[in-house]
């Protein structure tokens, strides 16, 4: 009888641990990370923001991303000023974006709606855009206006040479 038991449990273990690693978070690409200073009115911020740099990786962002974490998000860099516009298709987290110029600036900050093709743009020509979970930057102090660098080591640098 007990090895009756073992021979059911055996598939039955199986089975369970290959849906468990179905259900997992798969991530498209393994993106570089970087940690982001945002300055406020009340300080400066921190994000760790995964580099989305190359048109594949831009096209598919945080599609299918189940869980993203508040202090974490997504820049993703272009090669030169241009209106951007986003959509959520595929992606069931709701999100904010930043749209930052070539200097740093955030010009626009807009919510997306998980899930939605409907393109959210940016007011002006461009360079970067920077996801994040939605209401992270209103909960932070992050407006319009500020100013957005990439600390590498202990020196702040200029967006235009991050790597």
């Amino acid at each position: 009888m007990a090895k009756m038991k073992k021979i059911f449990l055996i598939p039955l273990f199986l089975i369970l641990v290959s849906v468990l690693f179905s259900c997992a978070e798969k991530r498209k690409y393994n993106l570089p990370v970087r940690t982001l200073l945002i300055d406020t009115d009340g300080g400066s911020v921190e994000v760790q923001a995964e580099l989305a740099v190359k048109a594949e990786e831009r096209n598919y962002g945080f599609m299918n991303r189940k869980n993203i974490p508040d202090g974490t998000g997504m820049l993703f860099v272009f090669e030169k000023d241009q209106m951007l516009n986003f959509w959520m298709k595929n992606t069931p987290h709701p999100l904010s974006i930043a749209y930052i110029d070539a200097s740093g600036t955030i010009s626009d900050i807009l919510d997306m709606t998980p899930f939605s093709e409907t393109s959210v743009p940016s007011s002006r020509s461009v360079r970067y855009a920077l996801e994040v979970p939605q209401g992270w930057f209103v909960s932070q102090g992050i407006k319009v206006g500020h100013h957005v660098q990439w600390i590498d080591g202990d020196q702040k640098k200029d967006l235009r040479v991050i790597k």
